[in-house]
């Protein structure tokens, strides 16, 4: 059985509702009988997302954080938009362990975590309107069967 959803949900960027991103994503994908790796790569993709977002996009201050989720049979497509600062240097963000925010004691893991995560892996970002991190990943989900 052919199988199509979508839905967006927008929040404030506050460290709180990076736990309630990852809610949302899960419930979103249960329909598709995700395996429980699946869904915690999912949920850490999320995570990622959202946590660059407040602290990077917005420095902590006040903003919004939007997530559009939607599957189309066993294929996932997860989009996080903040219309934050933006990253001045795509390509340096991605390097391992580059981050801008040191005194932090941040990793610089977090776009190489969402990448190894996903089957496809997309940023890009203007700086003072944002950035979209956009992932697309392959369930192992049982799409002829109907949930």
């Amino acid at each position: 059985m052919f199988k199509r959803n979508y839905a967006e949900v927008v929040f404030d960027a506050l460290s709180q509702n990076e736990a309630f991103a990852r809610m949302v994503v899960s419930g979103f994908v249960m329909p598709l009988d995700p395996t429980i790796d699946e869904l915690n790569e999912l949920k850490t993709i999320v995570s990622e997302a959202v946590t660059n977002s407040i602290i990077h996009g917005y420095e902590n201050k006040k903003g919004k954080v939007k997530m559009v989720m939607e599957y189309e049979n066993e294929w996932i497509t997860l989009t996080i938009i903040d219309y934050g600062k933006g990253i001045e240097d795509v390509n340096k963000a991605r390097e391992l362990f580059y981050t801008s925010k040191p005194e932090e004691e941040r990793s610089g893991m977090g776009l190489t975590i969402m990448e190894i995560f996903s089957d496809e892996f997309y940023i890009s970002s203007k700086i003072g309107e944002g950035t979209i991190v956009k992932v697309k990943k392959k369930l192992t989900c049982s799409c002829e069967n109907d949930v």
